[in-house]
């Protein structure tokens, strides 16, 4: 095991010679007397050799840093030898894609897919020029995705890569889309719905263990409002001051922030209003109504409510926050109200532009007496009253 004292002894030779450290770590001491930092390794079984840099310019230290750095590589099954290609590597592709395509999307879905790159793949192929990408690397790289169970992110991960590599075609960057070859390799993914609570009374019981929920004032807030809009966890948590409008009791979602790119009205109900006000002295000097605890200029995460239900109890199979939708639409439509308006409420697309024009018009009233029942039957099962229908004529 070398010291500094020992690496500074060391002289030059007739003949360049090895000074081992540990790990694979050694100096090659050269004929000149430079004294050259190398770490021996194997990858895909073949023997490799990582040049680190000379002494002292990489101290000791230094050089068994860059070691444990590249032995973490590799344990990740990536080559810690392998060169980045710069501005035609698939990562820059990736980004380049992201950036011009982000615009259209909603800011927690651009967020999203960033994030399903930057975790599952950009580590192992984002360095590799998208040209030399074949199929076998690509499903090597899924693999380890559905090495730790998930599946269903695996397949999204497939499709966002298909993707990037159809931007690369036209892009005149590769000639190919090798995605189209891994169709059917995957493991299949089963098809889940968010869970949700649909009885009656598991719901009371749930919208009783919110009240006694006991984190930041903040999260039991956005957690309290849910149950009432059940708007998605992403529109929810993404709430602006200046989309609410007190005199006339509504939120007005910009067409930005939506899922189907339109504006999305939610009439606003007492107990949603109350709820609200009861955040104004605490965030009203921050954009949004539900801020992050860090920083006031970014909202709470987009698994803020999810995580609250796992804290109160509830696993990922009784309830989640997207699950407060589903909730609503079961139980809305077994009390008869009018699918064309529980759909609108949902913020469900409608492929026709006039007809969603002409169903917005019609179904807003009756959309404010459904949104106001339904507040008052949470609150008559959060007190234990017996489960009744609640239709309005």
């Amino acid at each position: 095991m070398l010291t500094d004292r020992a690496i500074r002894a060391l002289q030059s030779s007739a003949k360049a010679y090895k000074v081992t450290d540990e790990k694979g770590l050694y100096l090659l001491v050269t004929k000149a007397g430079s004294k050259c930092w190398r770490f021996n390794y194997t990858y895909a079984g073949k023997q490799k050799t990582l040049a680190i840099g000379t002494y002292p310019e990489i101290t000791l230290r230094q050089a068994r840093e860059q070691r444990d750095n590249a032995k973490r590589r590799l344990r990740n099954g990536i080559d810690p030898g392998f060169k980045t290609v710069g501005g035609e590597s698939f990562e820059a592709i990736a980004r380049e894609w992201h950036t011009r395509n982000a615009d259209a999307w909603t800011p927690d879905h651009a967020e999203k897919v960033l994030t399903r790159l930057e975790k599952n793949v950009f580590p192992w192929m984002g360095g590799h020029h998208i040209s030399d990408i074949s199929a076998p690397l690509l499903l090597q790289t899924l693999r380890r995705i559905e090495a730790r169970g998930a599946i269903e992110t695996a397949h999204r991960v497939l499709s966002i890569v298909g993707r990037v590599f159809r931007y690369g075609v036209a892009a005149g960057k590769c000639r190919r889309d090798p995605s189209v070859d891994i169709k059917g390799a995957l493991t299949p993914a089963n098809t889940r719905h968010y869970a949700a609570i649909t009885d009656p009374r598991k719901l009371g019981q749930l919208l009783r263990d919110i009240d006694c929920y006991r984190g930041t004032f903040i999260v039991r807030q956005v957690l309290r409002l849910a149950p009432y809009l059940f708007a998605r966890p992403g529109e929810l948590r993404g709430l602006e001051w200046t989309e609410i409008n007190i005199d006339s009791a509504e939120l007005r979602i910009a067409a930005n922030k939506m899922k189907n790119r339109r504006q999305h009205i939610i009439p606003l109900s007492l107990q949603a209003l109350m709820i609200i006000e009861e955040l104004r002295p605490l965030t009203y000097d921050s954009k949004y109504l539900f801020p992050n605890i860090r920083s006031n200029d970014r909202p709470v995460a987009v698994t803020t409510i999810t995580s609250a239900l796992r804290r109160l109890g509830y696993s990922k199979d009784e309830a989640t926050g997207h699950g407060f939708r589903a909730t609503a639409s079961t139980l809305l439509h077994e009390q008869n109200w009018s699918s064309d308006a529980i759909e609108r409420q949902l913020a469900h697309a409608e492929s026709n532009a006039v007809k969603a024009a002409y169903c917005h018009a019609k179904h807003l009233p009756e959309r404010r007496k459904m949104m106001q029942a339904w507040s008052d039957y949470l609150d008559g099962l959060k007190a234990g009253a017996d489960v009744v229908n609640f239709r309005v004529k």
